[in-house]
């Protein structure tokens, strides 16, 4: 149960930021937490993450490169939730390691779904300021569930469920508010002046 927890908030996070989750668990293992796996804690492993990272948390901060860069990341944080669902897991040709797989991958993509629609909609706004604080908070919150979840799985778990839900229901919000914005914008255009012949 402990190893599930890990991996869904492990899950939750990699949608949101995967390299950064790479980094902490990392660390992690590095610092001597011996439920993460070695394979994690090797030094061409967090130098490539950290350089992701860095790639990441300057794309992330900057409008519509972010949304770019999320749809690029479609297909890569869902796969790193995936693998490190597996890797947490233990040994890859059991049962466990399939279901972690999904917990893991199916995690990731949950979160990076909501992820990709609220910065949609903060890509809205004009301004860049909403973006910047948007994407610090982020990194602070995988930062600090992952890191949690080190040490307290089933508690990190519950707090990344939260925040799965919670962000689920802020987009659904946000794309009925755009989509009432869109209904007024159009029935207030001005008729169409009709021809004189």
């Amino acid at each position: 149960m402990e190893s599930l927890a890990l991996v869904f908030s492990s899950g939750w996070a990699s949608g949101v930021n995967a390299y950064l989750v790479v980094l902490v668990l990392g660390t992690a293992e590095r610092a001597g937490h011996d439920q993460i796996p070695d394979v994690l804690g090797r030094w061409d492993v967090l130098l490539i993450a950290a350089a992701l990272f860095t790639m990441e948390f300057v794309a992330d901060k900057i409008p519509l490169i972010d949304s770019t860069w999320d749809a690029i990341s479609t297909a890569v944080r869902p796969t790193v939730g995936a693998v490190i669902g597996v890797l947490l897991a233990g040994e890859v040709d059991t049962l466990n390691a399939a279901v972690a797989g999904v917990v893991g991958g199916g995690t990731a993509l949950a979160s990076h779904v909501v992820k990709m629609g609220g910065r949609l909609a903060i890509n809205t706004s004009p301004e860049p300021v909403t973006n910047t604080i948007a994407s610090t908070l982020e990194d602070l919150t995988v930062l600090g569930v992952v890191w949690f979840a080190v040490a307290h799985p089933e508690l990190a778990a519950v707090i990344a469920a939260f925040l799965l839900v919670t962000g689920a229901v802020l987009l659904w919000f946000a794309v009925n508010l755009v989509r009432r914005g869109l209904r007024r914008w159009r029935s207030r255009r001005p008729p169409a002046v009709p021809r004189i012949r």
